[in-house]
């Protein structure tokens, strides 16, 4: 919703709420968000050119703060109508898991209906806001 970070967890049933503006930093949707703006980019990593590999270029993204969520993610980029597009986002958090998420049928600024960013926690599981 732009004001709040929901991070629901099943197995534990837990949902964690933080504002938005104070968790994003550092974050791999941080990466994918700020992607536009490069001097926005830039305050919350250091960014490093990779060799390219699987038919697309790389870059490494490392958060500038080491107390974050995660190590370092990659950015796999492919060449778009537009421009180069996110394909790949490969993210190693600070517990040592790699996770990999794919991109396609990128639509670049779509018209979303407000009501699609409103979370309800399921019934029964605990908030939590710090």
């Amino acid at each position: 919703d732009g004001q709040t970070l929901w991070l629901y967890d099943p197995d534990l049933q837990q949902v964690t709420a933080r504002a938005q503006a104070q968790v994003l930093g550092g974050t791999p949707l941080s990466l994918i968000i700020s992607a536009t703006d490069l001097t926005s980019l830039q305050k919350d990593f250091q960014l490093q050119a990779q060799a390219p590999r699987d038919g697309l270029q790389w870059v490494k993204a490392t958060p500038v703060r080491a107390d974050g969520q995660i190590q370092h993610a990659l950015a796999g980029l492919r060449s778009g109508d537009r421009g180069p597009e996110l394909a790949v986002l490969e993210v190693l958090d600070a517990m040592g898991q790699r996770s990999v998420l794919t991109f396609s049928g990128f639509e670049a600024n779509p018209t979303l209906p407000a009501d699609v960013f409103h979370f309800q926690p399921p019934a029964g599981v605990s908030v939590i806001r710090p």
